[in-house]
């Protein structure tokens, strides 16, 4: 079992930046792709971003060129850099680790 924690989200201008993290505890050595998702207010949820224990990337088109992903397997920790945010960018980030396990989300509100 996976306990994913996130933290980072919050209230930013559009054209702003946001570092959002995702500390990951438990059989923690078991993880090997971890995923940042999405959830707007009545939309499904989105893959956003991906990446694999050796640091191989895959990322949606709407966020190609503006958000980075990353972790640090000493730490066990994931990261996204969210730059250039656009208000279509709010919504409720989840980290996933492996198939099944998800954090409980944080807030990104972006104002325009």
């Amino acid at each position: 079992q996976v306990q994913l924690v996130e933290s980072g989200g919050g209230l930013v201008q559009a054209g702003g930046s946001l570092r959002l993290s995702c500390a990951a505890s438990g059989s923690a050595f078991i993880i090997t792709t971890m995923a940042w998702y999405r959830q707007a207010p009545g939309k499904q949820r989105e893959l956003v971003a991906s990446i694999t224990k050796i640091g191989s990337t895959n990322y949606a088109d709407f966020v190609k060129g503006r958000f980075t992903i990353s972790r640090d397997n000493t730490k066990n920790t994931m990261y996204l850099q969210m730059n250039s945010l656009k208000p279509e960018d709010t919504a409720v980030y989840y980290c996933k680790a492996g198939l099944t396990s998800w954090g409980q989300g944080t807030q990104v509100t972006v104002s325009s």
